[in-house]
């Protein structure tokens, strides 16, 4: 093991040698959608390359993509801790989690009880909702703690009931960066007889993830918010899968993958994971890990350290800043119960000012709601939103300094691009 070097890890990523201006873009974009490093990239080309073909045929190149599919299901079971024919694949976590709420529900009687949350993205709300109005169905919601944007288990308590059949929540929340108690959630849920569907997608690149230690039915996540393409992937236990009635077409091999995959996507995806795989081996463990399941968890856990690190600087440095509102966990005590996600407002400027200002100087964050709807309205941020600023591990200490002197301008007045620019410079 050596000590984490971040040059090392920002020269695999060809994106952020980007220039804006007369300086590097600086990306803190990252829970909308990570960069790739030139691995990922290599293997999307070298698919189409050497491997273009459909599946099951009888000759070599279809052969090729036929185990380079294999191979990503394992890849991506191996990082949530689970078996290549437990996972799924498709476009992305929404659409998957639509498809599969169908199937879910049709498990259910009239009545029967859906517990969603107000923290999370809408992809694991609105699937259950009309999943509810299709199937007459009970959904209760389980509200956040609005001060520090928790869940509290209480308040669960209070919600189930023996109709209840399902909880869907986030293990991470997208807005505000709120790691959720997931084992306490499924226990609660296995014993009231309910299964626990969990929206990872927020999670996935942050923290090591290991469904069945938590007790999850399903995990969902999109691996182009963990340093791949645009692929989205579910786990769901093995036995629930076989359970499942499918809707699908006839000859399909696949119960719940429906039409041709994007294979060119699960080779990037399989590339994404081996990117971490070289993490954990480079910088997580002390000797060889035994396995790629041991080497993420290994990277995973050295990424955290390192993003958590970088995060309490952010912090310490909003807290500086005149008129800044920092949402969610704030009090660095907490700081293990949230990724490096920081959603703020800053007064008298709306968030879609300050991300164009920040545009303006080569830096890259989101505004908005993020599709976590129902948190934004509950904190009475609606229809502007929030400031989010996403650090991943192949951010700097340098690039948060840069964020905050911007920052730092656009609160004293210079909300304008124009201005904040002219600042820069």
């Amino acid at each position: 093991m050596t000590t984490f070097d971040v040059e090392a890890i920002r020269a695999r990523f060809p994106a952020l040698s980007v220039d804006h201006g007369d300086g590097p873009m600086v990306f803190f974009d990252g829970p909308g959608g990570t960069q790739v490093p030139q691995t990922v990239i290599d293997a999307v080309t070298d698919y189409y390359r050497t491997s273009n073909a459909n599946h099951e045929g009888a000759f070599e190149t279809s052969r090729q993509s036929d185990a380079i599919v294999i191979e990503a299901h394992d890849a991506i079971a191996d990082l949530l801790g689970v078996q290549g024919d437990e996972i799924t694949l498709g476009p992305n976590m929404t659409t998957l989690t639509f498809h599969l709420s169908r199937s879910i529900t049709a498990t259910m009687q009239p009545g029967d009880e859906l517990i969603v949350t107000g923290l999370d993205h809408q992809a694991n709300v609105d699937p259950w909702l009309a999943a509810a109005r299709d199937r007459d169905l009970m959904v209760r919601v389980w509200e956040p703690r609005l001060e520090d944007c928790t869940l509290q288990l209480d308040d669960l308590d209070a919600l189930i009931s023996p109709r209840t059949k399902l909880i869907a929540v986030g293990w991470a929340s997208n807005a505000v960066g709120t790691i959720n108690p997931i084992a306490e959630i499924a226990a609660r849920a296995h014993a009231a007889g309910a299964w626990i569907y969990v929206d990872a997608v927020h999670a996935a690149p942050h923290l090591h993830l290991d469904a069945r230690a938590v007790g999850a039915d399903f995990v969902a996540c999109s691996v182009y918010k963990f340093f791949g393409p645009h692929v989205g992937a579910v786990y769901g236990r093995r036995d629930l899968l076989a359970s499942l009635p499918a809707y699908k077409v006839r000859p399909a091999t696949n119960r719940f993958e429906t039409g041709t995959g994007n294979f060119e996507g699960y080779a990037g995806a399989l590339a994404a994971v081996d990117y971490l795989c070289w993490v954990g081996g480079h910088f997580g463990h002390p000797s060889p890990p035994a396995d790629r399941r041991a080497t993420l968890a290994a990277a995973m856990s050295t990424i955290r350290a390192y993003e958590m690190e970088l995060y309490r600087h952010l912090a310490a440095g909003l807290a500086e800043i005149s008129g800044v509102t920092t949402y969610g966990l704030t009090d660095p005590a907490t700081f293990d119960r949230r990724t490096p996600t920081a959603a703020i407002s800053l007064a008298g400027i709306t968030p879609r000012a300050a991300a164009e200002a920040l545009g303006e100087v080569g830096i890259a964050v989101w505004d908005g709601d993020f599709y976590a709807t129902g948190l934004i309205e509950r904190l009475g941020l609606a229809p502007h939103g929030v400031l989010r600023i996403g650090l991943t591990h192949y951010n700097t200490r340098a690039e948060v300094d840069r964020l905050l002197q911007a920052l730092g301008r656009i609160a004293d007045g210079a909300a304008t691009p124009t201005a904040v620019a002219g600042a820069a410079g």
